[in-house]
């Protein structure tokens, strides 16, 4: 806690600085910025959204927000920064839907970049042999789902909540239940249009400028700014057929969702979670379990016990259904792949969907918890990659001890193949072929009582993670947070020569995403 109070303290004591700095050395930046000859347009008032994400833990108020009309806007504005020189302290900071967690879209005193404004830009889909859509990296991934639909394909790669900005998934990785097949997001991109830390627009691809392409996906902001993208497509069904199925045992949970990633035949969506001690199924956003539906209730509730729950989907077209032998031939596939399973028999729950209500099931639950003041709460996120060699320990001792009831929000582990993942991006994965996808995904209800609130799940965080580093289980973190150079060399590891090779190339000085805190501007990025 006094690790967390001084590291604090030194944040602000340096955003004072820098914004000290920008008022002596620049005073006439606001006119400077007005001056800028741009389609869109500056504000410098009434810019508090632009301090807030979803995380809602970290507030810093911008000193201008950029609404872009095209990309010319925001390579003249970074171009502009740039020509300022290290001492005026501005940085920038592009800003999707604002759904980081730790202030990672936004920019004290700096400017943040609403890629939002971009979003209206035409989506082109491309058909063939091997079709695709270019789109704004400020659209989002709901519209670029409905937009591709029209043509009967759709992006093969996806994250669980699909109102979120194409250029700000690809900074991270973007994974879902898809990416033990397709791989993350990262790994379904052809081409990137980037303006980098210079204010330069580059056109960039595994056959062109290549080195800026890797590095941008999954860069975290810090080699450029993602203003289009060019992401594979694939066709798309019409209907699901959505799976449920509930384990008491973890050993064998993990064991059938191994076997069915690395199955040829399988189904098209894999993703676990964990129950422990649950009693509160409105707060259970991530699925469509009704807990007005006294059978479902009955099933996914695990007062007193520990239960994991695999959910599977299998593609299939209703048009094709009309024939009999097609139709028994999807469900005796589905019955044979399920033979091979060992999960509680009493506990198999399946249901038909659109494709489109599947993919956006978390916005469906959404809309119920804004309704009810439950959705703009803090959300201390916690996202994690563990080595399968690990996974057992790991459930042993966080899903057995640490962790005594998921009723704060949905608990995700799944495995995923490395083979699906690019190396040469710069995100980082455990050094195994296979590893897992653990996520806490919890919302802190304001609390007066110690096993509950926003610091009660930091400090819940804060001991996983000493765990892992203690058991040296070699995790790496999923969206990471840290507050230290020393901690983000020991993240990035070996690679990480290579990413401050990168910065040194493409942002020199740190103007970009300042909110990973990974750099800081006029200070050596070595």
């Amino acid at each position: 806690m006094k690790e967390n109070k001084a590291t604090g303290i030194f944040f602000t004591l340096f955003l004072c600085y820098t914004c000290m700095k920008l008022i002596l050395c620049f005073p006439n930046f606001q006119s400077s910025l007005q001056s800028l000859n741009l389609q869109g347009h500056f504000t410098f008032e009434n810019n508090e959204f632009a301090s807030i994400d979803f995380g809602n833990q970290f507030h810093y108020l911008p000193s201008a927000v950029l609404y872009p009309k095209n990309v010319s806007d925001i390579a003249s504005t970074i171009r502009h920064v740039w020509n300022l020189g290290p001492a005026s302290g501005l940085t920038v900071a592009a800003r999707g839907h604002g759904h980081s967690f730790q202030g990672q879209a936004q920019a004290a005193q700096g400017i943040v970049v609403n890629m939002e404004s971009l979003s209206g830009q035409q989506m082109q889909v491309h058909m063939g042999e091997y079709p695709y859509v270019d789109v704004s990296g400020g659209e989002l991934w709901i519209n670029v789902l409905k937009e591709c639909l029209k043509y009967g394909v759709a992006p093969k790669s996806w994250t669980d909540y699909l109102h979120l900005s194409v250029g700000g998934t690809l900074s991270n990785a973007g994974i879902s239940g898809q990416a033990f097949r397709h791989g993350p997001q990262i790994s379904n991109v052809r081409q990137l249009q980037v303006v980098t830390g210079k204010g330069e627009v580059v056109i960039c691809s595994e056959e062109k400028n290549a080195d800026l392409f890797h590095g941008v996906l999954g860069g975290l902001g810090q080699f450029g700014i993602i203003t289009r993208a060019r992401i594979s497509l694939e066709p798309a069904p019409k209907m699901v057929k959505w799976i449920r199925v509930v384990y008491s045992d973890f050993s064998t949970f993990a064991k059938d969702q191994e076997y069915l990633i690395s199955s040829k035949n399988t189904f098209d969506y894999i993703e676990g979670l964990v129950m422990i001690n649950k009693t509160n199924l409105v707060n259970y956003w991530r699925s469509s379990f009704n807990p007005e539906d006294p059978v479902q209730a009955s099933q996914f509730v695990s007062d007193g016990k520990t239960l994991f729950c695999l959910e599977l989907t299998k593609n299939f077209d209703p048009h094709l259904q009309q024939d009999d032998i097609i139709a028994n031939n999807i469900d005796k596939e589905i019955k044979s792949l399920l033979s091979q399973l060992s999960y509680i028999p009493s506990t198999l729950f399946v249901t038909e969907v659109s494709y489109v209500e599947f993919l956006d099931r978390v916005h469906a639950a959404e809309l119920k918890l804004r309704s009810k003041g439950l959705w703009d709460l803090p959300h201390p996120w916690l996202n994690l990659l563990v080595p399968k060699s690990k996974i057992q320990t790991f459930a042993q001792n966080v899903f057995g001890h640490i962790l005594t009831n998921t009723n704060h929000g949905p608990v995700l582990v799944y495995p995923v193949n490395k083979s699906k993942w690019d190396n040469r991006t710069s995100f980082v994965t455990p050094d195994e072929d296979i590893f897992y996808l653990v996520a806490f995904l919890q919302h802190a209800v304001p609390s007066t009582t110690e096993n509950d609130g926003l610091q009660y799940l930091l400090n819940l965080n804060k001991r996983i993670l000493e765990y892992c580093e203690e058991a040296n289980l070699g995790v790496k973190q999923y969206l990471p947070y840290y507050t230290t150079k020393e901690e983000w060399r020991a993240h990035f590891g070996t690679r990480w020569e290579v990413f401050v090779q990168r910065k040194l190339a493409y942002d020199p000085l740190a103007i970009l995403a300042p909110g990973q805190r990974i750099f800081q501007k006029a200070i050596s990025v070595l």
